[in-house]
């Protein structure tokens, strides 16, 4: 029997994936690989919208959803996974239906639970990369943490009022590398209350760093262009203008520096959170 690795692309795949298999990037290989590949995503909210669709598109073949919420009408501003007809069912269910309706190849594994720091490291670990679409810092700092400790690379991103910003953390990488989470924004997990919910969002903001997330994400799996780890980008609706800011990693940091006291998932350490 050929295996997964093995195998030549059908000519339904071919016809579908074209624009990929022109590009010298990509190719039967790269479009293989994608179709290899497992991702988790952390929220079938506003950022999981996109993320969902083109990763589902692109040909990824195993999505991992993460959600333990369901549709409500203040939803559907902002998340495109979801319909009228979806309201009061669960975000994972109306979300694989998504997946369903683009892509019929693409396994999606159905996480209807809250990441917390019980389940994060071994529903991660069945991943190859982790793209966190949360809503709150708690969550933010568990997947990072979880991340790190299963070396895996974790694209996030987060959304509020008219701005987003998002990288790549890389942390666990061997050698000079970037920084994780906690060395850009400190230690102290802190007030985790402000949220969409409270501020507000414009919907489309949500769409567009969604969809750049997703971009970062193709681009670690096929290991192709400059990698957006070591590099905060920063985005203004009002001003639709973007920033890159250089990060470094942080020599004191207690999960990923050369003193490192953070060696697992502690229940204590974060406030349980689940995404938007």
């Amino acid at each position: 029997m050929t295996s997964q690795a093995e195998r030549d692309l059908s000519d339904l795949e071919i016809e579908r994936y074209a624009r990929h298999l022109v590009l010298p990037e990509v190719g039967e290989e790269g479009q293989l690989r994608l179709l290899r590949s497992r991702v988790l995503v952390v929220g079938a909210g506003g950022l999981g919208a996109p993320l969902v669709q083109y990763l589902a598109a692109a040909g990824v073949g195993t999505l991992g959803l993460v959600d333990d919420d369901i549709v409500d009408l203040s939803n559907l501003q902002r998340q495109p996974l979801h319909g009228n007809s979806d309201l009061g069912r669960l975000k994972v269910d109306s979300a694989a239906d998504c997946v369903e309706a683009i892509n019929p190849q693409v396994e999606v594994v159905r996480h209807a639970e809250r990441l917390t720091a019980e389940n994060a490291l071994e529903i991660i670990s069945a991943y190859d990369l982790v793209a966190d679409g949360s809503d709150n810092p708690a969550t933010r700092y568990l997947i990072n943490d979880a991340a790190y400790l299963a070396k895996r690379t974790l694209v996030t991103a987060a959304v509020m009022r008219f701005d987003g910003q998002m990288t790549t953390f890389k942390a666990y990488e061997e050698g000079a590398h970037g920084p994780c989470y906690r060395c850009l924004f400190g230690s102290d997990v802190g007030d985790t209350k402000d949220s969409c919910a409270d501020v507000g969002v414009l919907g489309a903001l949500p769409g567009i760093l969604g969809s750049l997330q997703a971009m970062e994400v193709i681009k670690e799996l096929l290991g192709i262009g400059e990698s957006l780890a070591g590099r905060l980008l920063l985005y203004d609706a009002l001003t639709t203008s973007f920033r890159s800011i250089r990060t470094q990693a942080d020599p004191t940091c207690p999960l990923c520096g050369p003193q490192a006291s953070i060696r697992e998932i502690k229940a204590d350490t974060y406030i349980a959170g689940c995404a938007a």
